[in-house]
């Protein structure tokens, strides 16, 4: 069943007027600031909708394929990242779109990007949600995510102050498949792999979930509309990283102490307003997004009382997840989800790495209270 039922009944209509007049607010502050944030808050909102009424959540799917054997997400997964490959292809390989230059999620390769990959995913089972899934669980009221997502950002924001030692660690530099075979030899090896995860996903007995499929359509295209409209495909943790730091400015640490923060891109983001960051700007979409989707369901209310274990499950996964997402270039969106349809060697070391990671963060959470 889908996580959506809408009846006039059911919608919280208070709380449905908070989410409409938030992202008509948005858009017309970021409309008048250029045409280009508009847009991208419009995608974050549709992609909000997605994933919180397919409950689209990486975290949950690698855990009911390791325990359950339940395949469907990871069906669903194979799939979006198929079609958004295909849709990247003649964009990344032109180079260019609508007179702006255009290029895929393309990150080195080395021991502290796997290392990161790997921590990323045990706190994905601990902190109960991935990069995407804790913003649309925020988005739909979840305190506990809350929590996860505060902590999160503190992680992506103290990996900072440590990456010049990681990045000192043996790599092979960025691979990018297409770069190395050819557009035609990356697109059929990559069809190849995910054509396997999708046959053994089918033969699994649990084949496709008609909601779960739906979303990943939708989130593939979601993500091109982003490389065609930003330049660059969809990324999440970069915005808490930001948001972290603009924290601690507010609150008096100074950036030029640090060499992550004194020069380049770090420096511009930091000094410049919180919505000019293309990121963030997509990142508001998506909680308003989950948080109308929500509303309409009538499933924004108080969840209990969180117990200690969980909350600090929560805690560590949110520190662990940011820290292996600093190291790792990108969560299961950034490295994986777009590394990938960017034929980025990156992208699949990642889901290798993080999917051991996954299976210790599945035997941890009953150590916390957590149930499998």
């Amino acid at each position: 069943m889908s996580a959506i039922t809408v009846s006039l009944r059911t919608i919280q209509k208070p709380h449905l007027a908070i989410a409409v007049a938030m992202s008509a607010g948005g858009l017309v502050y970021l409309h008048g600031a250029g045409t280009e944030k508009a847009v991208l808050f419009g995608i974050g909102l549709a992609m909000g909708l997605a994933l919180y009424h397919a409950t689209f959540g990486f975290t949950g799917a690698y855990r009911r394929a390791l325990i359950n054997k339940d395949m469907a997400g990871i069906a669903a997964q194979a799939i979006m990242l198929g079609l958004a490959m295909f849709l990247f292809a003649p964009v990344l390989s032109a180079g260019e779109v609508f007179g702006h230059r255009v290029g895929g999620a393309v990150a080195p390769v080395s021991l502290s990007m796997a290392f990161g990959a790997f921590v990323f995913g045990i706190g994905m089972q601990l902190g109960g949600g991935c990069a995407s899934g804790t913003l649309f669980t925020v988005g739909g009221g979840s305190a506990r995510m809350l929590v996860v997502l505060i902590f999160f950002c503190l992680g992506c924001f103290w990996a900072t102050f440590d990456i010049g030692w990681w990045m000192t660690l043996p790599g092979i530099g960025a691979v990018s498949l297409a770069r190395e075979l050819g557009w035609p030899a990356a697109l059929a090896l990559q069809s190849a792999i995910l054509g396997a995860i999708l046959f053994v996903a089918i033969r699994s007995g649990t084949g496709i979930d008609r909601r779960l499929l739906i979303a990943a359509i939708a989130l593939a295209l979601l993500n091109w509309a982003t490389l065609l409209v930003a330049g660059h495909p969809w990324s999440i943790t970069w915005g808490f990283t930001l948001w972290a730091a603009k924290a601690a400015s507010f609150a008096g640490w100074e950036h030029t102490m640090h060499a992550f923060w004194v020069d380049g891109f770090p420096e511009r983001a930091l000094k410049r307003p919180l919505l000019t960051d293309t990121t963030s700007v997509m990142n508001f979409g998506i909680l308003i997004g989950a948080f109308a989707t929500a509303a309409l369901a009538g499933k924004l209310r108080p969840g209990p009382r969180v117990p200690l274990g969980s909350l600090l499950a929560a805690v560590i996964g949110g520190l662990m997840m940011g820290y292996g997402a600093r190291l790792a270039y990108g969560c299961n969106i950034g490295a994986f989800f777009s590394g990938v349809a960017s034929t980025s060697l990156h992208g699949w070391v990642w889901i290798i790495a993080a999917g051991l990671g996954n299976v210790i963060g599945v035997r941890l959470r009953p150590r916390f209270g957590l149930r499998n």
